[in-house]
């Protein structure tokens, strides 16, 4: 069965941020991950991990103004020593966390943008810091997210994305391969499964229900066999559960405690 990861920025909503760690570990989790660390301390969120007995496998770095509506600058022309800053803080939380993977978010474009100037600096940028994650043992992820839920976002299909880590070619970039956003774009799951995990090229995965997002045993897709096909597969990640519970997190487990 593959390892489950708590996602704690969408899981666990009932309880404070810095409480989360607790109550994932008292369910039985022994893997989280969130979007951003940097409203707290370092150490203090270390402490936290340790103190629950769980391991940090993945978060983002800094995605620009969030609070004003960016989603990511690493593609954004003009904005490359923001994202060096950004991408370097990042890695300094890594440290801290012993993060193996952070999640690169590309940016919103409007549909006038020069893409193929777009597309350049997105390259230039994640070779940038595929290097500098690879010096210091950590793995630069990138997540095609679909544009109902997040118009205009430059990532948004599997091929598009995989296309992205041919053209860097560096060992230290890989595909975060969210299925709940996949099955919004493309669907067709276990094919992109059988597809791109041969190829070494996905570092993470992550679901929700399709399409509210809710637990994995809502909706219409049939988390069971796609977990089936990852044992059949030797996926070797983790998977992060990056879904919003529909009445409570602990009464939403079912679904997990059913796979145990």
């Amino acid at each position: 069965m593959p390892r489950f990861a708590a996602n704690l920025s969408m899981m666990y909503a009932e309880f404070d941020f810095l409480d989360r760690f607790a109550a994932a570990a008292q369910d039985g989790f022994t893997g989280v991950e969130f979007l951003f660390p940097y409203a707290f301390a370092a150490d203090e969120l270390a402490a936290r991990l340790r103190g629950a007995g769980l391991s940090q496998v993945l978060f983002n770095a800094p995605p620009g103004n969030f609070e004003a509506g960016e989603r990511g600058i690493a593609a954004l022309p003009g904005r490359e020593a923001e994202f060096r800053s950004g991408f370097a803080q990042a890695l300094a939380y890594a440290e801290a966390l012993q993060c193996p993977r952070l999640h690169v978010m590309a940016g919103l474009v409007g549909p006038d943008a020069d893409r193929a100037r777009v597309q350049d600096t997105y390259c230039a940028n994640l070779s940038w810091a595929a290097a500098q994650a690879r010096a210091a043992g950590r793995t630069v992820l990138i997540e095609p997210i679909n544009g109902r839920d997040m118009p205009g976002y430059f990532l948004q299909r599997q091929d598009q994305a995989h296309a992205v880590v041919e053209t860097v070619a560096d060992a230290a970039l890989a595909v975060q391969m969210d299925l709940y956003h996949c099955q919004i774009v493309e669907g067709d799951l276990e094919s992109k499964l059988r597809r791109y995990l041969p190829t070494g090229r996905v570092g993470h995965i992550q679901i929700a229900g399709v399409p509210a997002r809710h637990e994995p045993d809502t909706g219409e897709l049939n988390y069971p066999h796609l977990f089936a096909v990852l044992d059949e597969l030797d996926y070797p990640g983790w998977i992060g559960c990056e879904y919003r519970p529909a009445a409570g997190t602990r009464a939403g487990l079912g679904w997990l405690r059913g796979l145990r």
